[in-house]
């Protein structure tokens, strides 16, 4: 699908500076910018080197991120009051047209398989009743999907991976952006999720795909029961999630964690190597340094919170300081 800048522009309430005979095929984040596409990137924080950017990328940013740039005139700009509302318009007119995928029977035990279009499948591929993988999914060796599981769009699946019944890899992501009268955009999710070797997933799970780039699970990762993992997260190489667990999206989790039942981890956090958190902890600040980690407070208004967790934080030292003994 290609767009002119002038249809765009007009689709977003957005003024353009720049070359205006670019058409745009695509959008992309700014980590993974190909030097051969015509996408459109989204910035809310300057951090570019002015001097790689491609002169068929369009930068999508408020006048006063736009005032940052030293060389304006070599560039391209799509300028606009909200650029993240406009970022989620543009996904849904970027969004792709999926087959419906077709009755197949692989096996002779005539369990039911429907396949997308352009789907790669290795060597010693188990299915349960009712699974469904859509377009563009690769499938590597020796991988094993139970009964009412979907696999959805441009998913890469590695070797040895078992997904048990119910889960949904490579679903639709909860991101939405408000209009001016309350009402939301959904941010359409244009990226995939990547599963690499040697994963367990349990029943009932869900795995978002991403933004614009990959949501990715490393190998050895073992997941349980009823766990959500949220568009653009990283869970690093044989890390252990238990039952209940939420990620929210954009978090990067280390290696070798384990994360106990009913934690819950909110959005953009990152965690260290060899972290363990325990049951029903609440995850809001990032986690630089190995070790064991607990949190579990109750619901109260956020300025009191804070406040209390402030406190909390200095117990010890008042403890210390006014000579209590344990």
């Amino acid at each position: 699908m290609k767009l002119s800048l002038g249809e765009i522009a007009k689709k977003i309430d957005a003024t353009f500076l720049g070359d205006k005979s670019i058409e745009i095929n695509s959008i992309s984040s700014k980590t993974n910018v190909n030097e051969d596409q015509r996408a459109i990137v989204f910035i809310s924080k300057y951090d570019f080197d002015e001097g790689t950017i491609s002169k068929n990328i369009v930068l999508l940013l408020n006048q006063s991120l736009y005032e940052e740039f030293k060389e304006k005139e070599k560039l391209n700009f799509l300028i606009c009051k909200n650029p993240k509302l406009s970022f989620a318009i543009l996904t849904n007119l970027f969004k792709e047209s999926i087959s419906s995928p077709q009755y197949q029977n692989l096996h002779p035990n005539l369990n039911k398989l429907f396949l997308g279009n352009n789907v790669s499948i290795g060597a010693n591929f188990k299915y349960g009743s009712n699974c469904i993988i859509e377009d563009n999914v690769s499938i590597g060796d020796n991988v094993t999907i139970e009964n009412n599981v979907i696999i959805h769009q441009r998913t890469v699946i590695g070797n040895n991976v078992t997904i048990r019944s119910g889960t949904f890899i490579g679903s639709e992501g909860f991101g939405n952006v408000q209009f001016n009268d309350n009402s939301w955009c959904h941010i359409t999710h244009l990226g995939n999720v990547i599963l690499k070797n040697n994963i367990d997933i349990g029943y009932n799970c869900c795995i978002d795909r991403a933004t614009l780039d990959s949501t990715i699970i490393n190998s050895g990762v073992i997941i349980d029961n009823l766990v959500h993992i949220a568009h653009n997260v990283i869970i690093g190489e044989n890390t252990a999630i238990a039952a209940k667990v939420g990620i929210a999206g954009s978090c990067n989790i280390g290696k070798r964690n384990m994360i106990g039942g009913m934690v819950g981890i909110v959005d953009h956090i990152s965690t260290a190597d060899d972290v363990f958190i325990s049951a029903t902890s609440s995850v809001i600040n990032d986690i630089k340094e190995p070790g064991v980690y607990s949190g579990i407070m109750p619901i109260s208004k956020h300025s009191a919170w804070k406040r209390i967790a402030f406190w909390i934080t200095k117990l010890d030292k008042i403890a210390k300081q006014f000579k209590f003994k344990k």
